[in-house]
């Protein structure tokens, strides 16, 4: 076992589960890379992994039943068609009436990414009538190819539609009110060099969450938007001694 995880932390367990992933962001060394999402996403939720049900709720979610039936790292959803790629998310939790997928987010935001292409799989008429803001996502995403973004609009659209696809067919999650949950980091400088992140880097990333969410208000799938800081600060704040602690260690690993 390598520092990869915090104390409390099921390493050997969450390894098995990103070896097995996509990604395959262990064998590649992107896991231990200081720009790391997943790094930051696997010590934060790791914790919870065997113990869903001391899942303090999360912002913007206090209004679903709690306590977290369940909570899966890497977790996969699927389109409502075969082949091609499905989306994954950083982390699924359940509730009793709620199906919620983590994308989380560190030094993305701040770099140089550029909108890609959505394929035409996607206006396919089997989204319901209550998706119409992820669909004008969808559309301005198409509009704006190849210029740059903070937000990854694109991979939220897909996430939401995989969450709404979840939770309308049967199984366990049907009828659960399905909800992405953004949730990202705000810097102070890249690890590689040291130079600062500039605030109107953050400035731009946070008007652009307020403008998705402005977007697909009221829509099936409920989007929440929130930070490390904020949500780390209420684990400090609010929960258990030993949930408190842990927070307190992220904090000082990753200063998200």
């Amino acid at each position: 076992m390598t520092d990869r995880f915090l104390s409390g932390v099921p390493g050997s367990q969450i390894e098995a589960i990103y070896q097995d992933g996509p990604g395959n962001e262990i064998a590649t060394g992107k896991f231990d890379s200081p720009q790391s999402s997943a790094n930051l996403a696997a010590n934060t939720f790791g914790l919870f992994l065997n113990r869903a049900a001391d899942l303090p709720p999360l912002p913007g979610c206090e209004q679903e039943a709690w306590p977290a039936s369940s909570l899966t790292l890497e977790g996969k959803l699927r389109f409502p068609w075969n082949g091609g790629r499905h989306p994954v998310l950083d982390v699924l939790v359940t509730t009793p009436s709620a199906l919620i997928g983590i994308e989380s987010k560190r030094f993305e935001p701040f770099g140089k990414n550029r909108v890609k292409a959505l394929s035409d799989a996607y206006r396919r008429p089997c989204w319901g009538d209550r998706m119409t803001g992820y669909e004008r996502v969808r559309d301005q995403v198409g509009a704006s190819k190849g210029s740059a973004y903070s937000l990854d609009a694109a991979q939220l659209f897909k996430h939401a539609l995989a969450l709404r696809t979840q939770v309308n067919k049967p199984g366990e999650h049907q009828g659960l009110t399905p909800i992405l949950f953004y949730l990202y980091a705000e810097p102070g400088a890249w690890p590689d060099t040291g130079l600062p992140i500039e605030e109107s880097s953050r400035d731009t990333h946070r008007e652009e969450i307020a403008a998705f969410v402005k977007e697909v208000e009221g829509d099936e799938v409920k989007f929440v938007a929130c930070t490390y800081r904020q949500l780390l600060e209420g684990w400090v704040g609010q929960g258990t001694a030993q949930v408190s602690r842990h927070a307190a260690a992220v904090f000082r690993r990753f200063a998200p």
